[in-house]
This record gives structure tokens, sequence and C-alpha cells, in this order.
């Protein structure tokens, strides 16, 4: 199915009067859960393996719903005003208002720790997990890493500016996210969640250590519990090879007796 037809996205209110872009497809099985995507840092839903996994479900009759953050993509507010917590709002509505019964969720880079954080805040609700080079708590490494500079500038300024090859213009992280990033960590407790859970992670991923998707996996409660390691494989995992393993992760999470 071509997905590219759905543009433009729909809107989902918003409490405090901004608005949610989304696209989402109605699944024609029932005995399938919905799938949700959340995207990275200063990614969108149009990504490539936003739409490729939109494709997948909607072939597979499977609810899927991708949408953007506040500050992201298609949906309302600057960037440089919003906060973690924001976005962790924005799961969580899209989650309740959007979809229905049991839901995966899959999330990417940054979007992984929005998964982590839906998975806490609604846990009658999400019962599965697909991490793609997820990255909770990178505010705290990011503030360790701060140069001399970088300190004083975001104490004077309020923010930095940090060149990235995988965005056309420098990230800027300001001290409001950088400080409510570390109110929101989950990795320093035990995760309190028991679904099945896939943490698909590229060893040559230069924005994420691999390693990150070990410590999730040995803090997540869960018994049955993957970290597929993809030696070749980059931050992005967006080939065609690492496409057809979220896939396959879905698949696993999507049928209760698979093993």
């Amino acid at each position: 199915m071509n997905i590219t037809g759905l543009t433009p996205a729909a809107q989902l209110s918003r409490p405090d009067g901004g608005y949610i872009a989304y696209h989402r497809t109605r699944g024609k099985r029932d005995d399938l859960p919905g799938v949700v995507f959340i995207h990275g840092l200063r990614s969108d839903m149009d990504g490539e393996k936003a739409t490729r996994l939109h494709e997948f479900c909607a072939e597979r009759g499977q609810d899927f719903v991708r949408f953007d953050c506040r500050g992201h993509g298609q949906s309302s507010s600057k960037f440089e005003e919003t906060t973690l917590s924001d976005w962790a709002s924005d799961a969580k509505l899209v989650i309740e208002q959007l979809t229905q019964g049991p839901q995966i969720i899959v999330g990417s880079s940054m979007g992984g720790w929005l998964m982590l954080l839906s998975a806490l805040a609604l846990p009658n609700r999400v019962i599965g997990l697909v991490g793609i080079a997820a990255a909770p708590d990178f505010t705290q490494s990011l503030y360790k890493s701060l140069s001399k500079e970088e300190a004083e500038a975001l104490t004077r300024d309020g923010l930095i500016r940090r060149p990235s090859e995988y965005a056309s213009e420098p990230y800027v992280f300001t001290k409001a996210l950088l400080d409510d990033g570390n109110k929101n960590v989950v990795l320093e407790k035990p995760i309190a969640f028991q679904g099945r859970t896939r943490l698909l992670h590229g060893m040559l991923d230069d924005a994420v250590p691999w390693e990150l998707s070990l410590e999730i996996a040995e803090k997540i409660e869960s018994e049955d519990v993957k970290v597929i390691l993809i030696k070749d494989g980059d931050h992005r995992l967006s080939r065609e090879s690492d496409i057809r393993q979220m896939h396959q992760a879905i698949i696993e999470l999507s049928d209760p007796n698979h093993k």
C-alpha cells in the first residue's frame, strides 16, 4: 500500500490550544494490536522508517498511527519552546485519543525515551515496545559532555547549538529542555514494564552507543526482552535490511504465541 496519498496530515487538538499533526490508518484485523511510531529529535513522522512501517502495517490490516511531536514537522509550536515533558504529553494524548485497545509503541532514538515514558504512563494500553537506537536519558549524557564554553553559554544564553550530520542545521538544546529531561530519566531505577520488548541498535551508531540498549534491557522488568545488535548498522537503521528487522519485531510482538 502506498501511503503518500495520505497528505495533508490530520490534526489533533492539544489542551494548550496547539495541535499535533498525524497520519492514521484503521486496521481491519481485530486480533492484532495497534502500532504507534514516535520519531527522533528534530526528525518527523515522514521519515523512511515511519512511512515504511505505516505501509507494512496497512498491508497487514493493522492499526497504525504516526505523528509529529510539538515543535517538529507539521505540528504547532516552536522547537526551542518545547521540552521532553511536552513531547511525552503529546505521545500520551495520541495513544489515548487516536488508538483503541492494546498498542505496540515503536520509538526511534529520542522517540525511544518517549516510548518508555508512554509505557509507564499507560501500562494498561501498551503491551509491546520496539526501540530503534533508543536514547533515553540523553540529556544527562549531554550535560556531562558540555565543554566549559558551552556550559557558560547555556547559563548565559539559555541554549547551545551543536552541529549534527543528521540535520541540515545545528541542533538547538535549551537549558529548559536539558533540565526538564533530567526530571524524566528512566534508567536510574527498574522500569516497571512487563510487556514484550525488542531493542534494535547498530554497532556503528555514532550518535547513541549500542551499549545503551543493553542497559535498557537490564532495567526493564519484563522477562521477554531481546536486544538485536546490527554489526554494520548506523544510527539511522533505514536500510532495507534494517527495515526488515523492524518489521520482524512487529510480527513477533503482534503474535502472543510467537517465540
